[in-house]
């Protein structure tokens, strides 16, 4: 990893370091996305990608690989993949295997998605489970596979979400579907045209194992291939928390009133089942982080769900313009991302208090990460499972990649 004190800011925590992970100048690198689980548990080893963008990777690039990087060898990297299609990864709780996904499947067509995991050091590379046919209750068969899974606390499912259409249809169903790492069972537990942006993530807390993070776009649209005509954020978007058995749907109280709207990411905070969000407002102008915990399901109803608590974890900030963000694993620290291509972009750092009524007292400036914001170049923070360091993408050198920030104890 390349040291990159010229990042550094007089504002930001004397001892800071940054450090530049990936640096091939004619091929972008990106971290996963900041809510993919692809660290191990004790902070040491990361996965990331070249030949990809903050928002996943063409699955028929021949150049995209994942790559492990070993912090514990000066950010050492390594592909851990080398099969066109790889595509959504996930490290399990104990650190041995990373779960991912092959994309061989077209829209209509069908094909195959195989769920494959191997172990860190390369070993024992095998197929889990695979989708060949139409699952019961969809229309068509599984394609576009979302670029991000995500695993159970107990380690023994995997869900993604995927289209379901006939090739036929408009506004086909899109759905979640949960593999069991054992047998290698895979079911359908929710779907329609709404769960076309699913977001799933398990809880990381081991008493709620089955619980799912998903967010629902109503009034979303696409052309019978998949293909989106609209996406729909704003007032279309709310949060939910679903069994993975499919039952169980409860409420997030976010958005949806006219004036506030749901960004569009959204995390558990740790292995507690409490929940963050960015949230936009329309007047006054802000982007706030916003936390709660899920209540039984009565609509969808937004800010207005009855029975819910909010709690502004931003408030105490002089202009909260946030909008990706991620915790420690015990949710106790927070790193977030500000500003946009229309001012100055920042790195912020926040300790989550255990109150669920109190607000971030302590927030620190890390420094600018200089991404320009074009062609989705999105800053994504998020910290190592200890809360020792932070990671970030930009494109401040004109090629897309991977940095990482710490030193701020």
């Amino acid at each position: 990893m390349h040291p990159r004190p010229d990042m550094c800011s007089s504002q930001g925590p004397p001892g800071l370091e940054i450090f530049q992970l990936t640096t091939a100048p004619d091929v972008p690198s990106a971290h996963v996305y900041m809510e993919a689980q692809i660290f191990t548990p004790d902070s040491q080893h990361l996965v990331l990608h070249r030949s990809a963008h903050p928002h996943g990777s063409d699955p028929k690039d021949p150049d995209h690989r994942y790559l492990l990087c070993d912090l514990d060898n000066g950010g050492a990297l390594s592909p851990i993949t080398q099969e066109r299609g790889a595509t959504a990864p996930s490290i399990d709780p104990t650190g041995e295997w990373l779960y991912y996904f092959i994309d061989n499947t077209e829209p209509a067509v069908g094909g195959r998605l195989t769920l494959r995991r191997v172990r860190l050091d390369g070993t024992q590379r095998q197929d889990v489970a695979e989708i060949g046919s139409v699952l019961p209750a969809a229309p068509g068969p599984l394609s576009r596979p979302y670029p991000l899974s995500t695993i159970s606390s107990d380690g023994e499912r995997v869900a993604i979400s995927g289209f379901l259409g006939d090739g036929s249809t408009d506004d086909a169903p899109w759905g979640l579907l949960v593999f069991q790492v054992n047998t290698g069972a895979v079911e359908l537990i929710l779907h329609g045209p709404s769960w076309c942006n699913v977001h799933p993530q398990y809880s990381r807390s081991q008493s709620a194992s089955h619980d799912l993070l998903i967010q629902q776009n109503h009034g979303n649209t696409c052309d019978a291939q998949g293909q989106f005509t609209r996406l729909v954020g704003g007032n279309g978007a709310d949060i939910h928390v679903i069994a993975d058995d499919g039952t169980n749907l409860r409420d997030l109280p976010w958005g949806r009133d006219g004036n506030e709207f749901c960004q569009g990411h959204q995390c558990w905070i740790g292995i507690s089942e409490r929940a963050l969000t960015s949230t936009g407002k329309r007047e006054p102008k802000a982007a706030e982080l916003i936390e709660a915990r899920a209540v039984v399901h009565v609509g969808h109803n937004g800010i207005n769900t009855p029975g819910t608590t909010r709690n502004d974890l931003s408030r105490n900030h002089a202009q909260p313009d946030f909008y990706h963000f991620a915790t420690c694993a015990a949710g106790k620290r927070l790193i977030t991302d500000a500003g946009s291509k229309d001012s100055s972009g920042a790195l912020w750092l926040g300790t989550i208090p255990g109150d669920e009524t109190a607000a971030i007292e302590d927030w620190t400036y890390l420094c600018n990460p200089g991404s320009s914001w074009g062609k989705m170049t999105h800053i994504h923070p998020f910290l190592s499972p200890d809360g020792n360091a932070g990671f970030f993408n930009s494109d401040e050198s004109g090629t897309l990649q991977c940095y990482m920030v710490r030193g701020w104890e």
